[in-house]
């Protein structure tokens, strides 16, 4: 460690035995546990004991061994008393760099600054004494790896000095989509051209409008009508202006130059509306991005969808200019077709002449699922096409659905849909057996047969795909990195900014060529095998070890196991084979050959499966998976490992984990039918890096000898994300998974997980679950308390990044007080973007790598389109296979440990080597990785297992009637499984 850092005040290196007690108070650590923790001893000294007050032992590490119970959550606001605030109050400052007066009050909040505004806008209910905490600056600029030149789908923006004008407008009547908002709009500039006169003002369908010079109505608030001319009558609506302020493009200079630290977001606000206005009324907008209809290209997905291409379109703050990024981009629309032809898609229906009988029950909920919420126009009023949302599906067919009619002499009469149509618009229904699409409000009772309905066009598809769908979008979407790079220059000339006249209006011009940067290709580290055989989790040694170590260099992302043993490898002596496949497609004699094959794999690997499996039966369903188990369990005391043969896509492999992981806590690995079939090295090898893992095993370490110095000390890693339910579903739980390494490796991780309500993105239980790590990583490592917790959090877009860190920050915090008052690790505080649109290219030809011609796994860019200010960076560390390869984007929002920027990207890229499920660097760093997969498999974990395969269905109890006790019951992981990497 440097000097400098230990003398940093405030720091986590001031290790004075009364800011910092190094030891928790002896647990009693299992013997298995201990030996694991052994990996430290020769890394890190034991630091001294020292005697316990009496009033700190009530707050020790043993007496707060048992996790919260689950169901109930810990409030970090909540805390009552004086001192225990104190306490977390004090943490913010103490941990703070510097703890200069200026430095306390701003992280105390009782500075006002553009963060403090944007957090309370966020969370209105923050109690006054949170602190509020800035991002810290970009502490220098990376010199590690050699250099690269790249250039990045990010356009230069040159924009004049001076103001612009924001107005806030108010449309009534108010509920109208932003496309006849804008219409709207447009219509009054034409229409009033005394307010107007040349002005080009740029809306962005809401309240925002701008001009590039004041209207002359000073601050007055403005009433105006506008008429719209309608289908049969006229629309008439109220615009109201205002005045709202002036927005300097001055002080937004002086930000991207770096001399102010606040990034003023209404002038950036004000450059996207400018950029979008015209884009927006010719496309159809779709978030960020333009899209339009198919021409030229066709690509069905099946179901009714379609592939439409489009472009995305965002401008970003970046070092000393600003950036237009653009990048091309796909999603799934409806198809614009006669809404029988759309259910034919749905339900598989070749001919809808075949179709002679009423829909079946099953077939009706399939199509409602897909049709509703979908606006249709009606076909059978000639040129009058009105358009309705559909809200329902009937259950009767149109011959017998039938609405109250009021006849002319107001008497009303019972009247079915056929009936009315053949009365009314002398229409014999060609499909009467079908049923109607109920639309408008559901108490309103309006329904159209199936015949006279059209899907309308433009309608972007937000319900998950299938797997199938998936498989094609992605077929017709990837682009090899130069194709993808021709492509988005084609655009950028095709939409020629520069000749738009609301871009020149406001004296913008947009640079024609991609900027260009320089990068760095990191070196990547070396990976060490092993050597010895242990048996799992008890770690009694039953060979002589044999220390050979063999080291592994990759090489483009990738490396090779063969030759090589695993780190330490598990005996396996008890096993178990249950098929689920059927026994005609998966014969005896496969699964004999399976197990031959899979047994000289995996020991090459150092993982000896020795002699036969104990139990091997074929069954069928999920209702055998517990019966079976608790069979096996049973019968066979010692038992390691079930592999479990699933046929494609079942409800079984579901059940198989809810049994496994939280009933029983027994180690189960699926293999699909056809692997069994067919058996291959490459498949095989996969499944035993995941079932070493999962038996308590280790695939591979870093080589301790050239890893950054933050592991000279005891330190954690810990992955953080939250997934949430697909699109449409506005019912099921987000789940927080947070996992946390055990030992110094890092290659052993435990996992956390909790469900919180619904499309919640802050993990609101974060000190509870960080708290069972911290124990847990204390017991594993043999009584080593983290020095320094580095936690990479996924899935926080831009606009979160004040509130997340202000509630998880605080909830670490709270989580090392309560385990001791004076207990205060530095925390650095990493957030992982995957979902964001910049693209890298190598400028030369001969630095690109593998088929689709990416840029190398470890290239990392931190000048030329990152903040201006704040401590980000892209890291592109895996090897792009197929498409266009997407940088992860990495931003630190705090950081106590005073990390360089080549010590925190070389750390992140080496935890990017360290994911156990294959021999490639991946694309974010393992514990943020495994975090999702923790997350995915509680959802697994929540599927009762009447119902399907995790996709959700409409059967009633479904489990989104459960109470939030039950599903945190569902996803409580069995004592045994907790041990080990059952996620893998």
């Amino acid at each position: 460690m440097s000097t400098e850092r230990e003398l940093a005040p405030g720091g986590p290196a001031q290790l004075h035995p009364h800011t910092l007690p190094l030891t928790f108070p002896d647990l009693q650590i299992t013997s298995a546990v201990g030996i694991i923790g052994k990996v430290y001893e020769s890394q890190w000294t034991p630091s001294p004991t020292r005697p316990q007050s009496p009033s700190q032992a009530q707050t020790s590490f043993d007496t707060l061994t048992s996790p919260t119970a689950p169901g109930t959550s810990v409030n970090p606001t909540a805390v009552t008393s004086p001192s225990a605030q104190n306490v977390a109050a004090g943490g913010a400052t103490v941990a703070g760099a510097a703890a200069t007066a200026a430095q306390v009050a701003t992280t105390l909040g009782t500075t006002t600054g553009s963060v403090t505004a944007a957090i309370a806008t966020a969370t209105p209910a923050t109690q006054p004494d949170m602190p509020v905490f800035t991002c810290p600056r970009r502490p220098n600029l990376g010199r590690e790896g050699r250099p690269i030149v790249l250039r990045a789908n990010h356009f230069q923006v040159t924009m004049p000095r001076g103001y612009v004008h924001h107005y806030d407008i108010n449309i009534q009547p108010d509920k109208c989509p932003r496309k006849v908002n804008r219409e709207i709009i447009e219509t009054m500039v034409h229409a009033y051209s005394k307010i107007f006169g040349v002005l080009k003002p740029v809306f962005d369908g809401r309240n925002n409008l701008y001009t590039r010079d004041p209207l002359p109505i000073g601050n007055e608030r403005l009433e105006l009508e506008v008429t719209l001319p309608g289908e049969g009558k006229d629309r008439i609506f109220r615009v109201t202006i205002k005045w709202q302020a002036q927005v300097s493009l001055f002080n937004l200079e002086e930000a991207l130059e770096g001399r102010t630290r606040q990034i003023p977001y209404d002038a950036i606000l004000a450059l996207d509306v400018v950029m979008r206005h015209l884009p927006s009324m010719t496309y159809t907008p779709v978030g960020r991005s333009f899209f339009s209809s198919p021409d030229g290209y066709y690509h069905p997905l099946g179901g009714g969808r379609e592939v439409w291409f489009g472009f995305h379109q965002s401008v970003r703050p970046s070092q000393w200019k600003m950036m237009l990024n653009i990048d091309v981009s796909a999603t799934a629309f409806y198809k614009a077709q006669p809404v029988i032809d759309f259910m034919c898609e749905v339900l598989d229906i070749r001919d809808i002449n075949e179709q002679r009988k009423p829909l079946t029950d099953s077939q009706r909920v399939k199509f409602t699922k897909e049709i509703k919420g979908l606006k249709i126009e009606i076909t059978h009023c000639g040129q009058m096409r009105r358009k309705y949302r559909v809200c329902n599906v009937t259950r009767r067919p149109a011959q017998m659905q039938s609405f109250p009619l009021q006849l002319e002499n107001g008497q009303t009469v019972e009247c079915t849909v056929a009936k009315y149509f053949l009365d009314k618009y002398r229409m014999k229904l060609r499909y009467p057996h079908l049923p109607c699409l109920q639309v408008g409000q559901e108490h309103k009772h309006t329904y159209l047969p199936l015949e006279v309905c059209n899907i309308v066009a433009g309608q972007r598809c937000i319900k998950k795909l299938t797997d199938m769908q998936t498989s094609t979008m992605i077929k017709a979407t990837a682009r090899s990195a130069p194709d993808r790079e021709r492509e988005i220059n084609n655009l950028v000339k095709r939409a020629d900014f520069n000749n738009d006249s609301y871009v020149q209006e406001f004296g913008l011009t947009i640079s024609n060529s991609m900027m260009e940067v320089r990068g760095r290709v990191l070196p990547p580290p070396k990976l060490q095998y092993g050597g010895r055989v242990s048996t799992g989790i008890t770690g009694q040694q039953l060979f002589p070890p044999q220390n050979k170590v063999s080291l592994a260099s990759p090489n483009q992302g990738v490396w090779d196991m063969r030759g090589k043993q695993f780190f330490t490898g598990v005996e396996i002596r008890i096993w178990a084979i249950a098929c689920f496949a059927p026994q005609r497609t998966v014969r005896e004699d496969a699964l004999r050959n399976f197990t031959q094959q899979l047994q000289k794999i995996s020991n090459d690997a150092g993982m000896p499966i020795i002699g036969q499996p104990c139990f091997c039966k074929y069954a069928t369903g999920p209702d055998q998976v517990e019966p079976m188990f608790r069979y096996l369990k049973i019968t066979f005391p010692g038992l390691q490992l079930v592999v479990v043969v699933l046929p494609g896509k079942t409800p079984v492999y579901a059940e198989v984990k809810r049994v496994g992981d939280t009933v029983l806590g027994m180690a189960t690995q699926c293999v699909q039918a056809k692997n069994v079939n067919k058996t291959s090295p490459q498949t095989l090898s996969n499944l035993c890096l995941k079932i070493n893992v999962k038996l308590g095993g280790i695939n591979s370490i870093l080589v301790p000898s050239i890893r950054p110095k933050v592991f000279n000390e005891p330190v954690i890693f810990l992955g953080a994300d939250v997934t949430h339910p697909p699109a449409g579903d506005n019912k099921k739980p987000s789940i927080a998974a947070v996992v946390g390494s055990m030992d110094a490796h890092p290659s052993r991780y435990a996992a956390t997980v909790r469900v919180q309500q619904h499309r919640q993105e802050i993990i609101q239980e974060l000190s509870s679950m960080v708290r069972e790590l911290l124990i847990m990583f204390y017991k594993s490592t043999g009584g080593y308390k983290p020095h320094r917790i580095i936690l990479y959090r996924d899935g926080v877009s831009e606009g979160q990044f004040p509130h997340v860190l202000q509630h998880e920050l605080t909830a670490i915090r709270e989580a090392c007080i309560k385990l001791e008052p004076e207990y205060r690790p530095g925390i650095t505080f990493i957030v992982v973007q995957k979902r964001h649109h910049t693209r890298l290219f190598c400028a030369e030809k001969k630095e690109q790598s593998g088929k689709s011609g990416n840029i190398p796994a470890g290239t990392t860019v931190d000048v030329g389109i990152t903040h201006p200010t704040e401590f980000d960076f892209y890291l592109c560390s895996h090897q792009g296979i197929q498409g266009t390869s997407r940088p992860s984007h990495y931003h630190v929002l705090w950081d106590d440990n005073h990390f360089d920027s080549d010590e925190l990207q070389c750390l992140t890229y080496q935890l990017c080597h360290t994911y156990v499920r294959c021999t490639r660097s991946v694309s974010i760093p393992a514990p943020a990785y495994y975090a999702h997969l923790v997350a995915f498999r509680a959802r697994y974990h929540l599927v009762e297992k009447e119902h399907d395969s995790g996709e959700g269905s409409h059967q009633s109890g479904c489990s989104e009637d459960r109470t939030p006790g039950a599903m945190a019951r569902a996803i409580t992981v069995h004592a045994d499984t907790k041990k080990v990497m059952y996620f893998a």
